[in-house]
């Protein structure tokens, strides 16, 4: 093996161990979700056992952590940046509304973050999302007029609504406005 190898290999018990502890598992539940036996999660934790390709699939999956980003030397060093020319825009979901996409792809469905720019008059109607969806929408700029079934609420600079976005939903600006939007469990 080469350095490098035995340099990334070593940062192994530690990754998996705080994949672990992150997730607020016990070595007994990483065991019952993984396949693979308490001891010998315990043992490759503690660096005395190397695991096999298929026992380390099996880990990551349980523990819900990319498998090759648990080898990466530069993983536990790195800032993602998403510049601002870069991030996804979507331009035909409401009248006068752009949305950004500020959550990673992998999120969707779970907990998406999108940045909201009105134009005056601009809306965003939606649809219901599924059963116990929220939404926490914040003012930047301007104020804005939160739908969300039968009732109604104007927020500005600095507020923010949360309610209940498995029912149909409206957010509206008189003037231009700037918010920042969290779908939970959309």
């Amino acid at each position: 093996m080469t350095d490098e190898t035995d340099a990334i290999l070593s940062l192994l018990p530690a990754r998996l161990k705080e994949a672990r502890r992150a997730q607020g598992l016990s070595l007994d539940a990483v065991a019952k979700l993984s396949g693979v036996s308490r001891s010998m999660v315990s043992q490759i934790e503690r660096g005395e056992s190397s695991p096999t390709i298929a026992t380390l699939w099996n880990l990551t999956r349980a523990l819900q952590v990319d498998f090759a980003g648990l080898l990466d030397e530069a993983a536990v060093e790195r800032i993602e940046v998403l510049r601002t020319g870069d991030v996804p825009n979507i331009e035909n979901r409401g009248a006068g509304c752009t949305i950004r996409i500020l959550s990673p792809p992998e999120d969707a469905g779970r907990h998406e973050v999108y940045e909201l720019r009105f134009i005056a008059g601009g809306a965003l109607d939606s649809q219901p999302h599924r059963r116990g969806a929220r939404e926490h929408l914040t003012v930047i700029e301007g104020a804005l007029q939160v739908q969300s079934g039968a009732a109604s609420e104007t927020i500005g600079p600095g507020d923010t609504a949360r309610y209940a976005a498995d029912v149909a939903h409206r957010i509206a600006a008189d003037a231009p406005a700037r918010a920042f939007l969290v779908v939970q469990d959309a």
